[in-house]
């Protein structure tokens, strides 16, 4: 994705995470996991050494590329996606993968347990209507088979949450899990157009330290068609899916304190995804970026000059205290695109040891309307730069 959420998150949440399973039900309130942007960032005391580097392009190989590089210090799969019933009922639903090496290389231990790596998955259904949010966190070690990643077929999975290939010849279609309590998911996943390669060849850079960076690309425009249970109820839904891969090592600049990151599935057949590495005055770094496919499936991709992002409204967590800003102004003047981006529902935070807001949201235009999710890391005790923004829900 960006240089966003995932990685940032991880690296936060597991900075205070035990090897042992967490689960959250409608609100984990550790309420001494405020956000707190320097834990987004990498210090001069922070040991990177030995750990592999993201430096530049390198060709990317299939399906091996799909499976996990235990050398860099963090990695994830990353899926959502806006669902609907044969009757209109919606839902969005997020399922991510974290692999996170806890040092750079092994020391030889007799035990079966023994593991550099640390596996972490955030599930959450968006359940619209009833405006009611679900979100769930497991963590597992590398070992005896509880977390892990292959290739031939691709399988990513954590306890019985999992991403499953339906063939080793290709990624798609697969299957897509993850249970807890009363709440599930279990979707078919198809591609509907080839995989997106972001940045340089995937190579996308986050700051003037070329280091500073992820190998990263996407599948933007997934179909899902399955099944959806939320409060014991379940449901067929299907609708379209987003799929975002990142592997690195290194993380925010220390001028950089969070970022806005958005995807988008317009009904014309275009999709789009922007990114906004906010800077501490709240404008958006010289490296945001984004990318414009087409319907054939053709990348455009585009610089911090080519888009604007706007905040038009915020939304305050009642659980929290952080305000989020929920509904945007998107342009890309180049493409003709003047989008106002709303969430779907206002309580989509995530508060976990590291929170955040990530959620189903509509885009609606003059000529073009869609769907997507929305991505809000790094609010809390800074200034959000509300000026010229709706007050608070």
């Amino acid at each position: 994705m960006r240089y966003p959420a995932y990685a940032f998150v991880v690296l936060a949440i597991l900075l205070g995470v035990s090897c042992r399973q967490f689960t959250g039900g409608t609100g984990d309130q550790d309420q001494q996991s405020a956000t707190n942007s320097s834990a987004l960032r990498t210090s001069e005391s922070d040991d990177m050494a030995g750990y592999a580097k993201v430096n530049g392009p390198r060709p990317m190989q299939f399906p091996q590329d799909h499976g996990a590089h235990p050398d860099y210090r963090v990695e994830w799969w990353y899926f959502t996606g806006n669902l609907a019933t044969a009757q209109g009922r919606p839902f969005g639903f997020e399922l991510t993968f974290f692999r996170f090496a806890m040092a750079p290389s092994q020391t030889p231990r007799a035990s079966d347990w023994a593991t550099r790596q640390m596996w972490v998955a955030n599930f959450a259904i968006s359940d619209i209507k009833p405006e009611r949010f679900h979100f769930f966190k497991r963590s597992q070690r590398g070992a005896l088979g509880l977390a892990g990643a292959q290739i031939e077929p691709v399988r990513i999975w954590l306890d019985n949450w999992e991403l499953r290939a339906q063939s080793a010849d290709s990624l798609f279609p697969a299957r897509l899990q993850a249970e807890h309590g009363d709440a599930g998911i279990d979707l078919r996943l198809t591609s509907e157009k080839p995989l997106v390669l972001q940045g340089e060849a995937g190579y996308s850079r986050k700051s003037t330290d070329p280091a500073n960076a992820s190998y990263y690309y996407s599948y933007t425009r997934l179909r899902a068609q399955g099944t959806l249970t939320v409060d014991g109820e379940t449901y067929q839904v299907s609708g379209p899916a987003w799929m975002d891969r990142e592997w690195s090592t290194s993380a925010l600049a220390e001028n950089q304190v969070g970022w806005d990151w958005i995807s988008l599935q317009l009904d014309d057949g275009r999709d789009l995804m922007l990114y906004r590495l906010r800077q501490r005055d709240g404008s958006a770094g010289p490296y945001s970026a984004g990318v414009l496919i087409s319907k054939a499936g053709t990348p455009h991709d585009l610089t911090v000059e080519e888009f604007e992002m706007t905040p038009l409204r915020y939304w305050r967590s009642a659980a929290t205290g952080v305000s989020y800003p929920v509904a945007w102004r998107v342009q890309v003047p180049s493409e003709q695109l003047d989008l106002k981006v709303e969430a779907r529902m206002p309580n989509q935070e995530l508060n976990l040891k590291m929170r955040y807001w990530e959620g189903a949201v509509t885009a609606s235009g003059e000529d073009v309307s869609g769907v997507g999710y929305l991505e809000l890391v790094g609010y809390g005790s800074q200034a959000t730069g509300q000026s010229g923004a709706q007050a608070d829900e």
